[in-house]
Order: C-alpha cells, then sequence, then structure tokens
C-alpha cells in the first residue's frame, strides 16, 4: 500500500482509502462535482470528482473504503486528489488498521505521564476529581486514549486528544513554576479537563465527526457540566473552587468569537488559554510543514487558513 503522505505533486496512484467525508457541490459554474475528504493512518486529503456521471465512478458513500485512481496536485500549499476512477473496495482487500490515524508517540507512555500530574495535585478535592476521570473511570479512559482533539484542524488522530491534554499540560505547569502566583494545583487540573468533553464532542474512529452533542452544546460547555457531575460526587467539593475550575473550562478559547461562552477573568484562566492556543497552533503548523515535506514543497506554502497567514519552513531546520 502507497500511504497518502507518500504522494507526491503530479503523479498517478491507485490504491484503496477510506472516504471520510463526501457532500456533492458545484462550481461558479453550476457544474456539479464531488467534494470529498479521504484518509489513510497518515493523513486526510481533500480529493474532488469533477465528473461524478463518468462510468468509471461507481457509487460509494461516507465510510466506505474505495479504490481510487487519479492525479496528485498541489492547492494552497496542501495535496489534493483529482479522481478518475472510483470502484468500492471488496471485503478483506484492505486492512482496517491501515486507515486509522495514530499519534507517532506511544499512547501508552503519554497516559501514564498524564498520570504523574495528576498524583501530583496536592489539593485533596481536585486531586480527587482527576483521579476519578483519569484512572477509575475505565470507559471514559479508554474513549479518551482513542479520541482526536479536532476534526480536521490539529490531532485529528488516535490519541490526539491525549497528546494535546498532556502538552498543554506541561506547558501549564511551566508557567506555574515561571509566575509563582498562580494556584499551581487549580491550573493543571483545569489543563487536564479542559478537552475532556471532546470524548462526547466527537463521534468515535474511523467517523471522527461531530455528534449530536457536539452539534448542539460543544465540549466547552459540556466540559463544565461533566467536571460539576464528577466533582458533586464529593459531598464536601468547595463550591468556590468549582465555579473557579469551571470558569477555566468556559473561558479556555480566549474570546466570545472563538466560542468561549466567557473571556478569562482569572489569571490561571488566562494561563490556560495561552497553553491550549500555543499547542494548537504549533501542531497545526508541524502538520501543514508535515504534508508539504512529504508533496516535496518548499519555500512559501501558501495562506494556511488556520493559521490565518502565509508560511514556510525555518531556513535550516531539521526535518519534520
Amino acid at each position: 500500500m502507497k500511504y497518502l503522505n507518500q504522494l507526491h505533486e503530479g503523479e498517478r496512484f491507485k490504491n484503496i482509502y477510506l472516504v471520510k467525508s463526501c457532500q456533492a457541490a458545484q462550481t461558479k459554474n453550476g457544474k456539479e462535482y464531488l467534494n470529498m475528504i479521504i484518509a489513510d493512518k497518515t493523513m486526510s486529503v481533500n480529493a474532488k470528482v469533477w465528473d461524478p456521471s463518468d462510468p468509471g465512478i461507481d457509487d460509494f458513500e461516507k465510510l466506505d473504503y474505495v479504490e481510487f485512481t487519479g492525479d496528485v496536485t498541489v492547492f494552497n500549499g496542501s495535496l489534493q486528489l483529482n479522481i478518475k476512477s472510483a470502484k468500492k473496495a471488496a471485503p478483506g482487500s484492505y486492512d482496517p488498521a491501515d486507515y486509522l490515524p495514530v499519534s507517532r508517540y506511544d499512547i501508552e507512555d503519554m497516559y501514564e505521564s498524564l498520570l504523574k500530574f495528576v498524583n501530583g495535585i496536592e489539593e485533596p478535592h481536585l486531586k480527587q476529581l482527576c483521579t476519578d476521570i483519569f484512572i477509575e473511570d475505565k470507559e471514559y479512559i479508554k474513549a479518551f486514549k482513542m479520541c482526536s482533539a479536532a476534526k480536521s484542524v490539529h490531532h485529528s488522530f488516535v490519541g490526539g486528544l491525549l497528546e494535546h491534554t498532556l502538552r498543554v499540560t506541561s506547558l501549564c505547569s511551566f508557567y506555574a513554576k515561571s509566575y509563582s502566583y498562580l494556584n499551581r494545583d487549580l491550573l493543571i487540573t483545569a489543563a487536564l479537563c479542559h478537552d475532556m468533553a471532546k470524548v462526547w464532542e466527537f463521534t468515535p474512529f474511523p467517523e471522527n465527526d461531530y455528534s449530536d452533542e457536539g452539534q448542539l452544546v460543544g465540549h466547552i460547555v459540556l466540559g463544565a457540566e461533566k467536571v460539576a457531575e464528577y466533582a458533586r460526587r464529593q459531598d464536601d467539593f468547595p463550591e468556590v473552587l468549582l465555579r473557579e475550575l469551571r470558569h477555566c473550562i468556559l473561558a479556555h478559547h480566549g474570546k466570545l468569537e472563538f466560542g468561549s461562552p466567557k473571556i478569562p477573568s482569572l489569571a490561571e484562566a488566562i494561563a490556560l488559554h495561552y497553553a491550549d492556543d500555543t499547542d494548537a497552533k504549533l501542531e497545526t503548523m508541524f502538520e501543514a510543514l508535515e504534508s508539504a515535506a512529504s508533496a516535496g514543497q518548499t519555500g512559501w506554502l501558501g495562506r494556511n487558513f488556520a493559521l490565518e497567514t502565509n508560511i514556510r519552513k525555518t531556513m535550516g531546520a531539521g526535518d519534520v
């Protein structure tokens, strides 16, 4: 099998890939085409069927495994595939393990690192809260390890939520050491829990799409609700402490226009917001550079939608 990250601009390919999404669309001239996201374990790529009526294009649906033939192009700095033929793959002709994108880091190693932060919390109510979520709730832990941190922009792979949470918590630990007035236990707990509700916001792989709860409520409000549910398992959880923790979660996107119901009003909420934003942006940059390297692109890569700027790799930097 030739993985998507091995494809290069200008080549013709024939391989089986997973259809993550497929929608009918129209060009500016009113011509119908199919707009798709296809994937394997290495990455997801936009693909187009410019002539859906072509007899070489069989019927297929979202989450089908399809043998595609097409040409590799680059659009706005990212790979794009122009599909010439499509045939639904027969069961047994592919290995599903080839189609689940997975973190480049070992999931169990990351989980053990996360537990060190849980065990390092000193405030007893916050420590019990994190223990209940990340150590005792086996069903949640299983889902947490498998969940992505986003649908497509960053960390959109198995273990992505765990990787992102660990990085954000590590950054917050650094902030707590650098700014001694921060409440370290509150900040670490907020970092561990800030995206915990993405387990409910996204459907499991291979779909990895927004659930009804994700569409109607979203992980920020869901997170504040779920944290309160876990906290109230303790009869004496301090209401002020819970309110501060919920605020950190509700404010972690920083601005109303970025989806935060609240703007950060506590120092810990500010620290959490910038840790979250830092990891999201740097991972987005890494993934864009990795995609460009796979396509053999160098120099300026064009405007990145998520980063809102034209990007390139630093001169003299090592491989991504």
